[in-house]
């Protein structure tokens, strides 16, 4: 299957190359960029000389669909709204990285990204992939959306408890942090090396453009879900994201009870693990791969339920969940082209 990436200069880009390039069953045909036309990808990422040789090409929606089995779009937020109806429809299926197709409610989209929807009805149509958890939808899919990275996190921690009402739903609250690879690639002052380096920050309080997309699928759970409180932070790393939820317990459950729900929950999902009680991952455990490290702990104190998920936010958050739900789309092995096991240390 010939799969090609829209927006392969930047980070998600990048890492679809590099999962790609090893993939059993897609063949990296394409690589495309709005701003740069004939550059041979090594001229900006050099570590895929001899590696990768083709070059960037500037983005022809017909010419696209009509060469390519799959289209990954790992493009800017706004930019998708526009390019994915215009690569839908014909041969190729569209895998969209950005924000642009996940917000059901088109109203939304503008109030939290302040950029203008792609047209409701073609959002309607966009399968949500969080694989886990859509898998039969994903099957079908002719356009999917795929997750945003803290979303990922945060929905894979907190699916079990909401799901099967254990927690109140009225009173979540998440604490993320993640590595500046989640920024892109573009320059600004918050991810400037002297800014960032021994530094740590919380940005965009209160008004982090994920938040809708986490309620909206925690309502799709549970429909007495509240708004919830969500913080997020810039570690001074590459890459990795930490999702620490807290939520108080809605019946009287132990720590054994919860891990032991959370275990049965996943167990025929090969990249979420949940860790032995007591056991709490790091972002360093996960990275350059595909997988979900979850642990639970009830403190008994105050009846809450603390929930850590990591994931690295270019992979899991972002081109291994999207190769991922190709997989799934083309009836491929859920796993092909994501057995790599993480980077340590």
């Amino acid at each position: 299957m010939k799969a090609s990436v829209i927006g392969a200069s930047g980070y998600g880009g990048i890492e679809l190359i590099r999962l790609l390039s090893n993939h059993p069953d897609f063949e990296l045909h394409a690589v495309y960029s709005s701003s740069k036309d004939g550059v041979p990808v090594t001229e900006e990422y050099p570590h895929l000389a001899e590696i990768c040789p083709l070059p960037l090409t500037k983005i022809d929606a017909e010419e696209i669909k009509s060469t390519s089995d799959v289209v990954f779009l790992a493009v800017p937020s706004g930019a998708a709204a526009s390019l994915a109806p215009q690569l839908a429809g014909g041969h190729a299926k569209v895998v969209d990285l950005s924000g642009d197709l996940r917000l059901k409610e088109t109203e939304d989209y503008k109030k939290w990204y302040k950029k203008e929807p792609a047209d409701k009805a073609f959002v309607s149509d966009a399968v949500y992939g969080l694989t886990e958890w859509n898998r039969e939808n994903v099957k079908t899919a002719k356009v999917l959306s795929n997750p945003g990275c803290y979303p990922t996190a945060a929905l894979l921690g907190l699916a079990p408890a909401v799901k099967n009402k254990i927690i109140d739903v009225k009173n979540i609250i998440i604490d993320a942090k993640s590595g500046v690879s989640g920024a892109g690639r573009g320059l600004s002052p918050i991810v400037h090396f002297a800014e960032m380096n021994d530094n740590f920050r919380i940005y965009k309080v209160n008004e982090h453009q994920h938040i809708p997309e986490i309620e909206q699928q925690l309502t799709w759970w549970n429909d007495e879900t509240a708004p919830i409180t969500f913080s997020t932070h810039l570690l001074p790393v590459s890459r990795g994201i930490m999702a620490t939820m807290y939520a108080p317990l809605a019946k009287e459950m132990t720590t054994d009870d919860v891990h032991a729900l959370y275990t049965e929950t996943y167990k025929n999902d090969p990249f979420v693990r949940v860790r032995p009680s007591k056991q709490f991952p790091g972002i360093k455990e996960v990275a350059g791969s595909n997988y979900c490290d979850i642990s639970v702990d009830v403190d008994t104190r105050t009846n809450r339920l603390v929930i850590v998920s990591v994931i690295d936010n270019l992979v899991k958050g972002a081109a291994g969940q999207a190769i991922q739900n190709a997989n799934i789309m083309f009836g491929f092995d859920e796993t092909s082209g994501l057995k790599g096991f993480p980077m340590y240390p």
